[in-house]
């Protein structure tokens, strides 16, 4: 009978390339708009240094196939979102990702790899290894927080995409229980924390989601209340009848006529609620004054 943990082994690998390619959505708007917009870079180089090095850890771990393919296929998604935002980056950004591209994904990576290969042996090698690997990996977790701030500032998670944090949540929790299989505490106590910032971001996401559709709602109650107030203005000038010599008594040059012209259309779109509620008892008023001139001539 298999082993338990190749089975959840499995499971993880299949989660962990669902979060490795949730961001082809954003970047397909990327490549359309031509733009990384608001968008942040380090998230990408973090988790591309980070799936190098796991990759790495399984080669050196025995028994670790299931980390070297689920790795080596997530490094090779990250190297592409990288080479697309480098691609698409406004200038600044462009030379500032470029530098600790090179720094970070090129340099220090050879460098732990020599290290390990050279300096250290054994249990020691591994040893580093993974405890730089679960460093990293907390940074992987922790790098969406500055999405997060975002959200929280602009009160909206349009730059926190749900289903980056969905499977993030799916996949600290089902790497968890797999260190605990096969006890590796290495590769457990980041993604335990990951599982609980993956609930947060979720939390944070239905927050602010249900937000900004009650801020859709009440601009469009209020868009739909200025449409109403305007069309009662006009259904006022259309009731006011014209006067006809003979036929009733002229108009006394007291009561304030009623909006007519382009002019006074404009006047009308300017003015305040309390203002056009003003014009409409005017209007009522004229409409008043007349009928009782009708009665009075047809005496």
């Amino acid at each position: 009978m298999a082993d338990p943990s190749f089975f959840v082994g499995i499971v993880g690998n299949i989660i962990s390339i669902l979060v490795f390619t949730s961001p082809i959505a954003t970047f397909r708007r990327v490549v359309r708009n031509k733009s990384t917009e608001e968008f942040r870079w380090l998230p990408y180089v973090t988790t591309l240094l980070c799936t190098s090095l796991w990759a790495f850890y399984g080669l050196l771990k025995p028994s670790g196939l299931l980390i070297i393919t689920v790795n080596a296929a997530g490094a090779a998604l990250q190297a592409t979102y990288v080479a697309l935002y480098l691609a698409y980056a406004p200038r600044d950004t462009k030379v500032k990702m470029a530098k600790v591209v090179v720094g970070v994904n090129i340099c220090f990576f050879a460098a732990v790899v020599v290290v390990g290969l050279v300096a250290l042996h054994g249990a020691v090698r591994l040893f580093a290894v993974g405890v730089l690997c679960s460093a990293l990996t907390i940074a992987m977790y922790a790098a969406p927080m500055a999405a997060m701030r975002t959200v929280v500032k602009t009160r909206s998670v349009e730059y926190m995409p749900f289903s980056l944090s969905f499977f993030l949540f799916l996949n600290g929790g089902i790497w968890s229980v797999y260190s605990l299989l096969v006890k590796d505490y290495f590769i457990g106590i980041p993604n335990a924390m990951g599982f609980v910032m993956g609930t947060a971001q979720l939390a944070l996401y239905m927050a602010y989601q249900n937000k900004k559709k009650l801020a859709a709602l009440k601009e469009e109650d209020e868009e739909k209340g200025v449409v109403h107030l305007m069309g009662q203005v006009e259904l006022g000038q259309a009731k006011v009848p014209s006067l006809k010599k003979g036929l009733s008594l002229p108009m006394p040059s007291s009561l304030p006529s009623p909006l007519h012209g382009f002019g006074n259309l404009i006047k009308a779109l300017s003015a305040t609620p309390l203002e056009l509620q003003s014009v409409l008892n005017q209007h009522e008023r004229v409409g008043d004054d007349d009928d009782d001139g009708h009665a009075y001539s047809s005496k």
